[in-house]
């Protein structure tokens, strides 16, 4: 059974430098290890989506317009995650594993580098 995906669990994207931690308001209502857990509809840039350094695809413009030189990360994610949880909603929507990828428009795709969740109910 994947793990739930959390506040502060890494993500890494593909086209990014870094990893950073995935951002979960506790506006749900449900926590897991005492963190706020995600659900398909947690990607809003800069809320729940943290720049990864610096990016690299030159399908981004700002990168494209540096003769492919890296450029500061803008993630740009108007899609839900994908390859959520199939019985377990938050809110009515999918929650988000560490199987999940998040892609953006730039052709990154985001996924799970290390959960926040260590541990799993046997329930």
């Amino acid at each position: 059974m994947p793990k739930a995906i959390c506040a502060l669990s890494l993500l890494k994207c593909s086209c990014g430098t870094v990893p950073t931690p995935f951002i979960v308001l506790p506006i749900n209502g449900v926590t897991t290890t005492g963190l706020p857990a995600g659900n398909a509809l947690d990607t809003v840039p800069f809320l729940n989506i943290i720049p990864f350094g610096m990016c690299t695809t030159s399908a981004n413009p700002t990168v494209a317009a540096a003769g492919g030189s890296p450029m500061p990360c803008i993630p740009v994610t108007p899609f839900p995650w994908s390859d959520t949880a199939t019985k377990v909603k938050i809110k009515g929507v999918p929650s988000v594993t560490q199987k999940s990828k998040l892609q953006c428009l730039w052709t990154g795709s985001i996924s799970v580098e290390a959960p926040s969740q260590f541990t799993v109910d046997k329930e």
